[in-house]
C-alpha cells in the first residue's frame, strides 16, 4: 500500500504503514495538507492551518500508537501551544496564541498524532449546526447545500471528506453525535471524566 490509499485507511492502518516503513509521517502530513488545500475552499471546515509545525513534527521521531497520523483539532477548549483558540467567537478572533498545551492536547501528542490545523465550531459550541457568524457555515461533504451538524461540524466534515482519518471534537449535548450522523461517520463520545480539559478548565 502507498499514499494513494490514504483516503481509504483509518488512523490505525496509516500508523501501521508508518511503523512498517511503507510510508513516512512526512508523506502523510503532505497528503493531509494537499487535501486541505484542495477541499477546504468548498467545505470551510479548517479555520487555522499549522503546516510548518506539522512538517517539523513529522521529521522527528514520534511516540505512540498513532505515530505520524495527521489530525485536526476542534477550535474549542483544547489549547495548543503557539496557536490561538477562538471558540468560534468573533470577539476572540484576535486572541493571543496559547502559551501551553492543555492536558488533552498533550495526550494527543503522546499518542503520536500530528495536528495539521484547527476546525470550525459555532460560537462557544452552542449550536447543532456549525455556522459561526465571522467564518461562515461548514458544508457537508456529501451535499454542499446541507449542514455538517455541530458543534464539531468542522472536524466531522474533514473526516468525512477524507482530509484526515481522525478529528477532535467535544460533546456535551450531541456535539459529536450530531455531526457524525450528518456526515455519515462515527462520532465517538467517551465516558465522562475520561478526557480532561485542564489546566485551563
Amino acid at each position: 500500500m502507498g499514499i494513494a490509499e490514504y483516503g481509504e485507511l483509518d488512523g490505525l492502518a496509516l500508523a501501521a504503514l508508518v511503523a512498517g516503513g511503507e510510508l513516512s509521517a512526512a508523506e502523510l502530513v503532505e497528503e493531509a495538507i494537499r487535501r486541505i488545500e484542495a477541499l477546504n475552499p468548498r467545505l470551510n471546515a479548517v479555520v487555522h492551518t499549522m503546516y510548518d509545525h506539522a512538517r517539523e513534527l513529522a521529521r522527528a521521531p514520534l511516540p505512540g500508537r498513532f505515530s505520524g497520523v495527521p489530525f485536526l483539532l476542534k477550535d474549542m477548549t483544547a489549547h495548543y501551544s503557539g496557536t490561538p483558540t477562538t471558540h468560534g467567537c468573533k470577539f476572540l478572533k484576535d486572541v493571543a496564541p496559547s502559551d501551553y498545551d492543555s492536558e488533552l492536547v498533550a495526550r494527543f501528542r503522546r499518542a503520536g498524532l500530528v495536528t495539521v490545523g484547527k476546525t470550525s465550531t459555532p460560537e462557544l459550541a452552542l449550536s447543532g449546526s456549525t455556522e459561526p457568524s465571522f467564518r461562515g457555515p461548514v458544508h457537508n461533504p456529501w451535499d454542499l447545500t446541507r449542514s455538517a451538524g455541530g458543534s464539531s461540524g468542522g472536524s466531522a466534515a474533514a473526516v468525512a471528506a477524507r482530509i484526515v482519518p481522525i478529528g477532535h471534537g467535544g460533546d456535551g449535548g450531541g456535539s459529536l453525535r450530531i455531526p457524525g450522523s450528518a456526515c455519515g461517520i462515527v462520532g465517538f463520545k467517551p465516558s465522562r471524566m475520561r478526557t480532561p480539559h485542564g489546566p485551563g478548565a
